[in-house]
């Protein structure tokens, strides 16, 4: 494919037109018009819908131009960075981030990255459902322990594992079921704790369904049930005593990945988001990430 023929039909789709195009770029109109003609006859496919006074792009042409766009400003990010020497992150930088992570340290991540990089614009949106990445237009994404995608690489640059904690106040289970605050929708009815922890399930019975696990923390510490939460999470109540540890879940370990498409060209923007992860969790243990949320 003519790279820079591509480069025209996005710079008329962008301007949607080719006069507004061509005057916006210094252009003949007609080059342009000849340029997108060659693609069209190329790919075998009608990119516009040419009218008598507009100009409209075709779903394959919209379709074309949604993923060029981000193709091209790498490429021209990539050239700009090898031609100054060195690679300076700039552009805006997309990122999908779970609730919990989001509401526990995302705003102290995001603040320092827009500190290092000034030239950035960083646009964070909090959600637990999967996103399709292409569609949506991210250029990252943090998820817990994701399901397998060929589409997708990354890494996992955190690790956390759950524990069952109360208040002291609350009695140590026994043979009858512990009174328990779980996450909405959660149908749990009981635990399976770690060996070491004396006692290998505990009967656990829902009292209140919340859909946070901040709330859940927050409900755990006022004294009415157990929960089962990250350990991250409820470190420094453990260490003040507002919390007590009943035992480490069995078979919880779970992991944070930082996710991106893997046909797309690495950019500057993205490189420099998970440097900063790395740096802000060199060791990716539960106890590092308590220690960031309650520095």
């Amino acid at each position: 494919m003519d790279l820079l023929a591509l480069a025209d039909f996005t710079l008329v789709a962008r301007h949607g037109g080719f006069g507004k195009a061509a005057r916006a770029a210094g252009r003949p109109k007609a080059t342009l018009s000849r340029r997108v003609a060659e693609l069209e006859a190329g790919l075998g496919l009608r990119l516009f819908e040419r009218g008598a006074r507009d100009l409209k792009l075709t779903e394959e042409g919209r379709a074309l131009f949604e993923r060029a766009g981000a193709l091209l400003t790498d490429l021209e990010e990539t050239a700009a960075a090898i031609a100054a020497g060195g690679e300076r992150p700039r552009g805006r930088l997309r990122i999908s981030a779970p609730l919990l992570f989001s509401q526990t340290a995302m705003g102290r991540l995001a603040a320092e990255f827009a500190l290092r990089f000034p030239d950035v614009r960083l646009e964070v949106t909090t959600e637990d459902r999967p996103v399709d990445m292409v569609e949506e237009g991210y250029d990252l994404v943090i998820r817990v322990d994701p399901r397998p995608d060929e589409t997708l690489i990354g890494r996992p640059f955190l690790h956390d594992r759950l524990v069952v904690v109360a208040s002291p106040d609350l009695p140590k289970p026994g043979d009858a079921a512990v009174p328990a605050v779980v996450r909405g929708g959660d149908r749990v009815t009981s635990w399976a704790l770690a060996a070491s922890s004396g006692r290998a399930r505990i009967t656990v019975d829902p009292v209140l369904r919340l859909s946070s696990l901040v709330m859940i923390r927050d409900a755990v510490c006022a004294g009415v049930g157990a929960a089962r939460l990250p350990v991250s999470l409820v470190s420094r109540d453990l260490a003040a005593g507002r919390l007590v540890h009943w035992g480490d879940v069995a078979g919880s370990d779970i992991a944070l990945w930082a996710l991106y498409p893997s046909r797309r060209l690495l950019s500057a923007r993205v490189s420099a988001f998970l440097d900063l992860l790395k740096q802000a969790f060199p060791t990716a243990s539960p106890e590092e990430l308590a220690a960031f949320l309650n520095p």
